[in-house]
Formats: structure tokens, sequence, C-alpha cells
């Protein structure tokens, strides 16, 4: 590719075709939390993993749904997975952080609409 179209791909992803900007999505937990770093890099790493670990999840469950032909389960399947993950993540902060977890407050379940 040349260097220009690799620039112009660049620019346009950035800014016109950026996710997060046009389509608003995951906004509201960072815009809860982002005041103070403090509780802002925790719910980056929460939000991070719970993506990982809901993928994962999700990538056994597709090949398991696939096999035994249940495709039309998916997206429901995938909420559960989700909305679990982030229960689990929220009972452990709420366990082993508990400041943290009153910090964060409303915003640590709103990680499911990521």
């Amino acid at each position: 590719m040349e260097h220009e179209s690799l620039g112009q791909i660049f620019v346009i992803t950035l800014l016109s075709s950026n996710f997060v900007l046009a389509m608003f999505l995951g906004l509201c937990p960072f815009l809860g939390v982002s005041g103070k770093l403090e509780t802002a890099v925790p719910m980056g790493i929460a939000t991070s993993f719970v993506m990982l670990v809901a993928s994962l999840c999700a990538y056994g469950l597709n090949w398991l749904l696939g096999y035994f032909e249940l495709e039309f389960l998916r997206l429901i399947s995938y909420i559960v997975v989700i909305a679990s993950t982030v229960q689990l993540v929220e009972m452990a902060m709420k366990k082993f952080s508990p400041a943290l977890f009153r910090a964060l407050g409303i915003s640590l379940p709103l990680i499911t609409t990521n």
C-alpha cells in the first residue's frame, strides 16, 4: 500500500469511522469514573479483564453452539456470559477492595454495556 492511502485510512478511522465516537458506545462508565486517576485506571483494568474473559468464554460457547446446531442462541448466551463475568468481577472487587468498589459505584455494572 502507498503511504498516502495508509495515512488516509488512519485519519478516516481516527476521526470519522471511530467506533466509540460514531456509536457512543462504552462512554457511560468512562464518563462516570474518569474524574480521578485512582478510579479510572481500575475501571479500565476491570473492563479489559471482563472483555478478555468474556471473549474466551464466548469463543468456546460459539463452538459448542455450532456443534449442537444451536446458533440461534448465540446472542442471548453472549449476554449471559458478559453479565456473569461482570458480576464475578464486581463480587471479587467488593470482597478484596471495598473502598474501590464504593468509589466505582454504579459504573462497575455498566461494563456490561460495553
